[in-house]
């Protein structure tokens, strides 16, 4: 038996400890494992200086190294995201749907969790913390396996979370990390059949096509973030300056940072230089043709520069005629995870809102807003692009399923 297989069959001997747990019990376990971010943060960044370095002497870029990297700031960023959870409502026991049929029975649908969750990401320490308190508060066992990159981040995460838990008085054992960072692992978790509940992969397009094509356990698939801004002819110019600068540069590692920028051709003259001059040799553009005309520093885009996640300063250009070009173009190349039109035209707003087909739809606001914290979840699992159970950031309702229960009086059936 493998080291995975031990904790997974230690985490089902252990899930009953939080699948019953009540939401006094819960929210004790989060402000314990808060807390214990907090008090071993000096020991979570060693563990993390020794993940930097490693990574130093890879051929890591740099935009990744700054998702790799913890500091104080981002730690108690993590703890601050534990104990929002704490505020929200328990997503467990509620009563989603309930009616009295002809004969008597009155049915109810009340919400409940999955009992075990998976969770394979990479070289993000955060998704650690933030996927073991959300499996905490929605009544989830889980079961971590991140990439090798952060490991000793993680692990480092993870024995602090399971203090918080012991203190709380909760089995540590409802939260484990997998020790094997090598493909079978993750191969492991994936043919779980009748031991995980749910698998969620969170990171590059490469992981998650080999979960979604490999796993037999349900996965919910987070996808990658082809995601585009459209500067419409009647935007406020000056707002969609500041909108592309910010969903390109604040963070470009991430998920819902832009990848694609389109430009109505009547704005195209002044929108676009103006916009090189705002990024300042910062980001590399790739245009295509008419693009590179209003272009100083620009270069050609190549074939499949409309179809990359690039998650670094670049940042493909193309100049389209109307709203409706636009919206066929993000039906073509987006992943349907965050796009965004920037506009003062309600019709045009209305006409991009119904037809661009996306977990995250924008007017006049960035992409980079697409997350568990902003949209007041708490946290998040992941931002999910599919259309089945859970669609954009996944909180903690995302985190449960439901069953019926139906009472009667002897009823039966004829």
């Amino acid at each position: 038996m493998t080291s995975t297989q031990v904790l997974l069959d230690s985490l089902l001997a252990h899930k009953a400890a939080i699948n019953l747990a009540s939401t006094e019990q819960k929210n004790q376990a989060l402000e314990a494992m808060a807390s214990q971010l907090e008090s071993q943060c000096d020991l979570i960044l060693s563990a993390n200086a020794l993940d930097m370095e490693a990574a130093k002497n890879s051929s890591i870029s740099t935009v990744m190294l700054d998702r790799l990297l913890l500091n104080e700031e981002r730690i108690q960023d993590m703890a601050s995201g534990i104990r929002a959870l704490i505020a929200l409502p328990d997503p467990v026991g509620l009563v989603l749907e309930e009616s009295t049929a002809p004969n008597g029975m009155v049915i109810s649908k009340q919400s409940i969790p999955f009992g075990l969750i998976g969770m394979i990401y990479e070289s993000r320490p955060n998704v650690t913390s933030d996927a073991a308190a959300l499996a905490i508060k929605s009544g989830n066992a889980v079961i971590l396996r991140g990439g090798k990159e952060a490991f000793h981040s993680a692990q480092a995460i993870v024995t602090a979370l399971k203090a918080g838990l012991q203190e709380a008085g909760i089995a540590p054992e409802v939260v484990e990390l997998v020790q094997d960072t090598s493909r079978a692992s993750a191969t492991e978790l994936m043919t779980a059949k009748g031991k995980i509940d749910l698998l969620v992969p969170r990171g590059g397009a490469g992981l998650i096509q080999a979960v979604v094509e490999n796993a037999i356990v349900p996965v919910i698939e987070t996808g990658t973030g082809i995601c585009h801004v459209y500067v419409d002819k009647e935007a406020d110019l000056d707002k969609a300056l500041a909108i592309v600068v910010n969903a390109k540069t604040s963070r470009p590692s991430v998920c819902n940072s832009q990848e694609v920028l389109l430009v109505h051709e009547d704005v195209a003259e002044k929108f676009l230089p103006a916009l090189e001059a705002a990024f300042a040799g910062k980001v590399e553009l790739r245009a295509e043709a008419a693009a590179l005309g209003y272009l100083k520093e620009a270069v050609p885009a190549g074939e499949l520069d409309f179809d990359t996640e690039f998650l670094d300063y670049i940042l493909a250009v193309k100049i389209v005629k109307d709203v409706a070009e636009a919206v066929v173009h993000i039906g073509q190349h987006s992943t349907g995870h965050s796009d965004a039109i920037v506009t003062e035209n309600q019709q045009a707003a209305d006409y991009f809102t119904q037809n661009v087909d996306s977990a995250a739809v924008y007017v006049n606001v960035s992409t980079r807003f697409t997350d568990g914290g902003q949209f007041g979840l708490g946290c998040e699992l992941g931002i999910s692009t599919q259309k089945m159970h859970a669609r954009g950031p996944m909180g903690l309702r995302e985190m449960t399923t439901y069953k019926y229960i139906i009472k009667g009086d002897g009823q039966v059936r004829n």
